[in-house]
């Protein structure tokens, strides 16, 4: 059987919905992580997505971060937030599926380094790092995805001297988010496509800057061995960040057999 993941930081999904059904219908994928849904869970748009044969998760609050799973396979266990706590943000959400477990992050932007944001976002990163060997096993199928908020090198930048140490970039936030791969999960774009300079966040405030190519790789599917193993190819698709009122953010899928 093949399948296929994908993660979609959707920037709003009420605001998005009419370009992220089409895309829906168009790429099909069996699972589709979203992330800053920025609505409700009594809001959430689920009967437009379920018409697509989705199954819903969401974990949601007003206004800001909210993350959501689509999948064609019904869930045996739905699991949402972080322990010990992640400050009553939505920011995680973990769904077990026929084809292993997925979860769907959405990590801290954190605003700028030293700000209490900052400081936020990297002990998020480490409480996800303490999650993944307390609750999953690295030799069973697991999906780590979503809006990392980190470009793990220098070749996931636009500009590696402009943003050195800045935020997304700095050091440490690397170093937390490879604490998390070194676990047992393999970024299957790099698997793919070691060499590449491919990005999949183009910020609104850089004037063209989708045009300019001027983003950052912070969109990742990390996966353990078995599905690493399984996965034949880790594409971005640019398309949906070309079209108008676009998200900032273009989907990351992963195809599997």
């Amino acid at each position: 059987m093949s399948w296929s993941l994908a993660t979609f930081n959707v920037n709003g999904i009420r605001a998005r919905l009419p370009l992220l059904l089409d895309w829906l219908k168009k790429a099909s994928p069996e699972v589709a992580c979203l992330q800053e849904t920025k609505v409700t869970d009594e809001d959430f748009p689920t009967a437009a997505l379920e018409e697509l044969g989705y199954h819903v998760y969401f974990h949601g609050q007003k206004s800001f971060n909210g993350v959501a799973i689509l999948s064609k396979q019904e869930a045996s266990e739905v699991v949402s937030g972080l322990e010990p706590g992640d400050g009553g943000q939505a920011r995680v959400l973990a769904v077990r599926l026929a084809t292993g477990w997925v979860v769907n992050l959405y990590v801290p932007q954190g605003r700028e380094v030293g700000h209490e944001a900052w400081h936020y976002k990297l002990e998020f990163l480490k409480q996800v790092a303490a999650m993944l060997p307390r609750r999953f096993d690295p030799q069973e199928p697991l999906v780590v995805t979503g809006d990392m908020n980190v470009a793990p090198t220098d070749l996931d930048v636009y500009d590696p001297k402009r943003m050195a140490g800045k935020v997304s970039c700095h050091p440490d936030e690397r170093a937390a988010l490879q604490s998390i791969e070194d676990w047992g999960l393999a970024d299957l774009f790099r698997q793919h496509h070691p060499e590449d300079k491919q990005f999949t966040f183009w910020d609104y405030r850089l004037p063209q800057s989708f045009k300019r190519d001027l983003g950052w790789r912070i969109d990742l599917i990390l996966a353990t061995k078995p599905l690493s193993a399984a996965c034949t190819e880790c594409l971005v698709d640019t398309e949906p960040r070309g079209l108008p009122k676009p998200s900032d953010h273009t989907p990351v899928v992963a195809s599997f057999k």
